[in-house]
């Protein structure tokens, strides 16, 4: 299982998330570190992928952004 590589990336990610996932909120999208597991699970049930394609989908996400955009 790929592990999530959004640190310094998760504002990005998640404006990209909610375009593709309307219905998504902001609280569905509150990361606090330690937490990942209930954001996971908050995604997986809103855009309906499993566990490891909501994976996919983030690091795909965050890989679009270079260290050097983060403000």
């Amino acid at each position: 299982m790929d592990t999530l590589r959004i640190k310094g990336k998760w504002n990005q990610v998640k404006g990209k998330l909610k375009q593709e996932y309307a219905d998504l909120t902001d609280d569905d999208l509150m990361y606090v570190d330690g937490k990942e597991d209930e954001l996971l699970g908050k995604l997986q049930e809103k855009i309906g992928k499993s566990k490891d394609k909501t994976i996919e989908l983030i690091n795909t996400y965050a890989d679009e952004y270079d260290d050097n955009d983060i403000i």
